[in-house]
């Protein structure tokens, strides 16, 4: 019986209520239904369609249009946002409610796959099988049953893991305006990573560069320990928000099965513009450049979500945010700041001068660097930082001639040691960014560095 608790849970749960309402208007994205008295977040169908909320053999785009989520509810009222479009929607057409909660069907053999927000094969394979059903948005997880992240995460790429190291079960942030190398560092982080699952949420991207990011950057070696879901642009705001719920889902069966998972969300900030969508949609007041309250509610259920968990595997978290007109203090990248476990900058300069990864290591922060790296590599990593900053503060005075050599010890030190510092933190596109030589490299800089300054401040 203890076998069959879980699925009895799930069952009373998520079991179809015989309720049926009447469209009685369509506003903007919602459609309004009388006499339907369901909770939010329950799965409703309108007009004539199968019973279940399975596609079988039909198209994921048929079954989205005929689909819809309770997104909120009045006193005359319940407010429905369909998966699809509102087109055919007619007054009076009948309403069924056919799952009382939204869950997601996940399994292993999602891997190697590309999925929509439904969970519906994109790349025209076979279905998968032998999937489990779990709870899309699942009860917040106790912090206690959290356990201490110790233990380091290899991206491989060197400019991370050297200067801004991750731990497993980590949530990190990568800011970033559009056009300076986002997407294809997440692609270079998905093949070289030391993580077992890679799982890839595309939310609101354009169509054109979904099949460009998975051939192009991901490749047919990211590809084969990676689950892909996505939700383009032109799809339901409520498809996009479900997409990275799914994403999330899907993440938890791998963690809760004992593997070290890595969770890439592109991007956080289309899911808050989805779910600003949905609350203006439900009747939400509008707050903040328009964003509506639940828009940063949601956001702190969604990256809570990963982390690692005492007797189970790890999610750690790489999430992307948009920063319009490179301006940090927008509303979202402001609040994701203040959730995540440290952020990585992204430099439009150092993508102009063809710095790739274009990461701007002095402004980017790791929270945990100090839990999971060595003395050794910490004291090597704060040296080089002290250099790097040295060298920002009298660049221009070197760039004009004006800078008079011997005044600084560790400006001097700084400005021999510039181009060897940079070209450990660039990496082309073949380079494996090996950690161990890396770190060596970076050892032998810092050394180097701390005889000059020590040198010099004896002549004096």
């Amino acid at each position: 019986m203890s076998v069959l608790a879980p699925a009895l849970a799930m069952a009373r749960t998520l079991a179809p209520v015989a309720v049926r309402g009447l469209v009685t208007a369509v506003r903007g994205l919602t459609v309004l239904v009388d006499e339907l008295p369901v909770p939010v977040g329950s799965i409703v169908r309108v007009g004539d369609a199968p019973s279940a909320f399975d596609a079988g053999a039909r198209s994921s785009a048929a079954i989205s249009d005929q689909f819809g989520e309770v997104v909120g509810f009045t006193r005359e009222h319940a407010i429905v946002m369909m998966l699809g479009q509102t087109a055919g929607i007619a007054s009076g057409q009948c309403v069924l409610a056919v799952q009382a909660a939204p869950v997601a069907m996940v399994g292993f053999s999602l891997v190697g796959r590309v999925l929509n927000g439904l969970g519906r094969v994109l790349d025209g394979g076979p279905s998968p099988r032998e999937l489990v059903p779990r709870a899309l948005s699942p009860e917040p997880i106790s912090p206690m049953k959290r356990s201490r992240i110790t233990q380091p995460i290899r991206t491989g790429v060197r400019a991370v893991d050297l200067m801004t190291p991750i731990g497993r079960g980590q949530r990190m942030g990568i800011f970033a305006g559009p056009g300076v190398g986002k997407s294809t560092l997440l692609g270079s982080i998905a093949r070289r990573t030391s993580a077992q699952v890679n799982v890839i949420a595309m939310i609101g991207e354009r169509g054109r560069e979904v099949k460009d990011f998975i051939e192009h950057a991901l490749g047919t070696e990211g590809l084969a320990r990676s689950v892909v879901i996505v939700a383009t642009g032109d799809e339901s705001p409520l498809m996009r928000v479900r997409a990275s719920r799914l994403a999330c889902c899907c993440a938890e069966f791998f963690r809760d099965a004992g593997l070290d998972v890595l969770l890439m969300m592109d991007s956080i900030t289309r899911f808050a513009h989805a779910q600003r969508q949905i609350g203006l949609s439900a009747g939400e007041p509008p707050a903040t450049k328009g964003y509506v309250p639940s828009v940063f509610a949601q956001m702190a259920l969604l990256l809570e979500r990963a982390g690692s968990l005492e007797g189970a595997g790890s999610i750690t978290g790489l999430y992307t945010i948009l920063v319009e007109g490179d301006d940090m203090t927008e509303p979202v990248a402001d609040a994701a700041r203040g959730i995540l476990d440290g952020h990585l900058i992204l430099s439009r300069k150092l993508a102009q001068k063809a710095h790739f990864p274009a990461i701007d290591v002095l402004d980017s922060v790791s929270r945990l660097a100090d839990d999971v790296a060595s003395d050794e590599h910490m004291k090597a990593r704060r040296q080089i930082l002290r250099l790097l900053a040295t060298y920002r503060e009298v660049e221009d005075l070197v760039q004009i001639g004006a800078y008079a050599r011997g005044s600084n010890p560790t400006a001097d030190a700084a400005i021999d040691l510039q181009a060897s510092i940079q070209e450990v933190l660039r990496q082309a596109k073949g380079d494996d960014g090996q950690f161990d030589v890396g770190l060596a490299t970076m050892l032998k800089l810092a050394k180097m560095s701390e005889d000059a300054v020590a040198r010099a401040t004896k002549k004096k």
